[in-house]
């Protein structure tokens, strides 16, 4: 399974992650959410360059030519409700893709223990197709892989990405031990090191969802 962490190299990621990180910037939630689908649409480039591309002909004003274009079905999908506009800047740079949108949520017990719930879950077929699934945390990575068993009820990709902008080291073990090591690539801003008592990742950012659309009752 093939692991890119773009942390490992400076690049713009680099500012946006700082800002995401910083206290006083996370108070413009605007800016917030723009910088989550700005590594969306990186990542969106990076990972066009995996893909299948096709020649096709066409005409220019001036003449007639060969061009490339995609050649592998995209489904671009997301886990509700920090994913959306993680999702939005992958959608901004594949704008032909199907999208498939999951709920899923952690539901509490006693001492910090939680079981994860999927609860809605609306996608195409995807049969052979290439599954882009990101949500921006990947924490434990059990949201993750009950979002990608609750799509495989739609079908089996022909290959799979998941893409997050901050996973912990232990999320990212889990999801080798999880995912189809063959045909499964994971793309991440940063990795962290460790996660708290209630499973939240240190030093992360806080909660994603809150601070991109308000604190939820």
């Amino acid at each position: 399974m093939e692991i890119t962490n773009f942390s490992t190299t400076s690049s713009l990621i680099s500012q946006y992650m700082t800002e995401l990180r910083d206290v006083n910037v996370q108070k413009d939630s605007m800016r917030f959410r723009k910088n989550i689908e700005r590594i969306g649409e990186i990542m969106a480039y990076e990972i066009s360059k995996t893909l299948r591309f096709k020649t096709i002909d066409i005409a220019t004003p001036l003449c007639d030519t060969k061009a490339e274009v995609i050649d592998d079905s995209i489904v671009l999908a997301t886990i509700f409700r920090a994913g959306l506009p993680f999702h939005a800047g992958f959608l901004n740079f594949f704008d032909k893709a199907e999208n498939a949108f999951v709920s899923a949520y952690r539901k509490y017990k006693e001492k910090g223990d939680f079981e994860v719930c999927i609860e809605y879950l609306a996608s195409p077929r995807i049969d052979g197709k290439t599954l882009i699934l990101c949500d921006p945390m990947l924490a434990t990575g059990i949201s993750m892989e009950m979002s990608y068993r609750a799509l495989l009820t739609k079908g089996t990709p022909a290959k799979v990405h998941v893409a997050s902008i901050v996973s912990s080291s232990q999320a990212i073990e889990y999801v080798k031990n999880h995912f189809p090591d063959d045909s499964t690539s994971v793309w991440t801003a940063t990795i962290d090191p460790t996660l708290n008592d209630h499973s939240y990742i240190v030093p992360g950012l806080g909660d994603a969802g809150d601070l991109a659309f308000g604190t939820k009752d």
